[in-house]
């Protein structure tokens, strides 16, 4: 695996529009969640040790807050033909096992990682009720093989700040974690990897 960061979308961007297949094959899409108070897409997968050593961590904090009015998207846009692990049949079969119940979504031809920039999995945006970033950076400071419990901490802040109406500290850590697994052709001129881990 190739250790890879976030390449810190710049805040106050627009949401990038998107309509993916969910694990059931319904098209969801970004206008859906037009009157949340917030929108936090994940990108993320099935095999990555780093989304694996959160993933509890994700089903949880997304059960804190989708009824709170935040909005919560899964999209996995690993190349499913050379990883099988991160297919959308495997996707439904992961979706269950962890308990997730934000949309997991698949982004097939990549076009939505590209456009948002997203670089490794977990790569996490937060955005705010009118669809603007507040928030890319880290889920918290735990990483595979270390001792830091996996909390939230740093994301759930951030929600926080948005729904009590509040900007989010501006000083965010990148997210780190496998590089997105790019079909050939498809790596693009951001990708910036740091080495094996």
């Amino acid at each position: 695996m190739v250790r890879t960061a976030s390449t810190m979308l710049p805040l106050g961007t627009s949401a990038p529009t998107f309509a993916l297949p969910d694990t059931d094959g319904n098209v969801v899409s970004i206008e859906q969640f037009a009157d949340s108070k917030a929108l936090l897409v994940i990108f993320m997968c099935n095999h990555c040790p780093y989304v694996k050593h959160v993933a509890d961590q994700l089903a949880a904090l997304a059960n804190d807050y989708m009824g709170k009015g935040v909005a919560v998207v899964g999209i996995s846009s690993n190349d499913a033909d050379n990883y099988p692990d991160d297919s959308p049949a495997a996707m439904a079969t992961e979706k269950a096992a962890r308990g997730y119940k934000f949309p997991y979504l698949f982004d097939g031809d990549q076009s939505v990682a590209i456009a948002y920039t997203a670089a490794c999995t977990p790569d996490f945006f937060l955005f705010d009720g009118d669809q603007k970033l507040v928030y890319r950076g880290q889920l918290d400071s735990s990483r595979p093989k270390t001792d830091i419990p996996v909390t939230g901490q740093d994301l759930r802040a951030a929600i926080d700040a948005v729904l009590a109406g509040q900007a989010p500290d501006q000083q965010q850590r990148p997210s780190i974690g496998c590089n997105i697994k790019w079909k050939a052709g498809n790596e693009p001129q951001y990708f910036n990897p740091l080495g094996s881990a």
